[in-house]
């Protein structure tokens, strides 16, 4: 079962969310030949038009430590107030068969800009740290 975060991001900021992921005996997982998806919508019934879809890295197989990100750009597009988000693992078992595990969900709540950048500014970094058992 998923973790669930709620979480809030300013508009015109970047956002990285790392995911340190541990199995139930809260070891690192282990995430070889996994692939990590995250994407972000208005509501679940929203179309492929208005998901916007986060960055994902696997940044430490064997440690277990992920992340998604937004650019200032791509939250700067997103008009202020609640979406729902989730993050999926992905890897093929022994069969061939592709295996999903949803890691993370949630709500994020979007909060408005007064201040306006230009395409080549930057106006804020966050930065989350979770630690989700898969």
């Amino acid at each position: 079962m998923a973790q669930y975060e709620e979480l809030s991001i300013d508009q015109g900021a970047d956002v990285t969310i790392e995911l340190h992921l541990v199995d139930k005996n809260d070891t690192a997982k282990n995430l070889t030949g996994h692939t990590l998806t995250a994407k972000l919508k208005k509501n679940y019934n929203s179309g492929d038009s208005d998901t916007t879809t986060f960055t994902s890295i696997i940044s430490s197989v064997t440690g277990g430590i992920a992340s998604i990100s937004l650019t200032n750009a791509q939250t700067d597009a997103l008009k202020p107030g609640r979406y729902v988000y989730d993050a999926e693992l992905a890897f093929n078992d022994s069969g061939g068969d592709t295996i999903r595990e949803r890691i993370i969900e949630g709500r994020i709540q979007v909060t408005p800009s007064v201040t306006k950048w230009g395409k080549d500014g930057q106006q804020g970094y966050y930065y989350w740290t979770n630690y989700v058992h898969s």
